[in-house]
């Protein structure tokens, strides 16, 4: 198994995982504000969710490269799309009611935006993998691999900034931003057909 793809596919968990927190406070306001957010978002979570699985389901060491490509390329397609609805739920969601809350709301909308263009640019680069040799195939998935740390890498400081303090607290409480758990956080694993036999890559 190429663990640096699977490591890189789990850190888009971080991002989601970044929504939920826990808290007894109770803001009105800004429960109301989380709900606007998370209502719409839960179907977009679960959406990410349901690709990564997919993914994982077409790593089994009996599906060939040609298997796995249509699959995560699907997979990237949906990811990308759920991003993007995620962005337009959270443009619509309008600023939290806190200090700073504008200007992190702002830069979560674009980093998700950021996102949904990367897993889209994903698609077409394994789109053009070639997947008649499996040493090559795998090579191009590190490849992949290297392009979702640097999504990730790119969005996590502006989902820490939105659920900062009693901002992230409030999606905490909403039943639309619960659907990420440590148990449930979406993460992929690469097909183990397309493992080389012998990678300097592979760890």
């Amino acid at each position: 198994m190429n663990k640096k793809l699977v490591t890189a596919l789990s850190g888009g968990a971080a991002l989601l995982l970044a929504l939920t927190g826990c808290s007894e406070n109770n803001n009105k306001e800004l429960d109301s504000w989380a709900k606007k957010f998370c209502d719409p978002a839960q179907a977009q979570f679960k959406a990410i969710q349901d690709a990564n699985a997919a993914m994982q389901t077409a790593g089994g060491s009996n599906t060939d490269s040609k298997k796995v490509q249509q699959t995560d390329s699907a997979a990237f397609q949906k990811i990308s799309s759920a991003y993007a609805s995620l962005a337009k739920s959270l443009d619509q969601a309008g600023a939290p009611p806190s200090d700073g809350g504008e200007d992190a709301q702002k830069n979560a909308v674009n980093e998700l935006n950021s996102l949904s263009k990367g897993y889209a640019n994903l698609k077409k680069q394994i789109d053009s993998l070639s997947t008649q040799d499996k040493m090559k195939f795998a090579a191009g998935l590190d490849e992949l691999s290297k392009g979702i740390k640097k999504l990730n890498a790119q969005s996590e400081q502006a989902f820490k900034n939105l659920e900062s303090g009693d901002v992230g607290k409030a999606m905490a409480r909403q039943k639309g931003c619960q659907s990420q758990s440590a148990s449930g956080a979406p993460s992929a694993k690469p097909p183990t057909s397309a493992k080389p036999s012998k990678s300097p890559k592979s760890s």
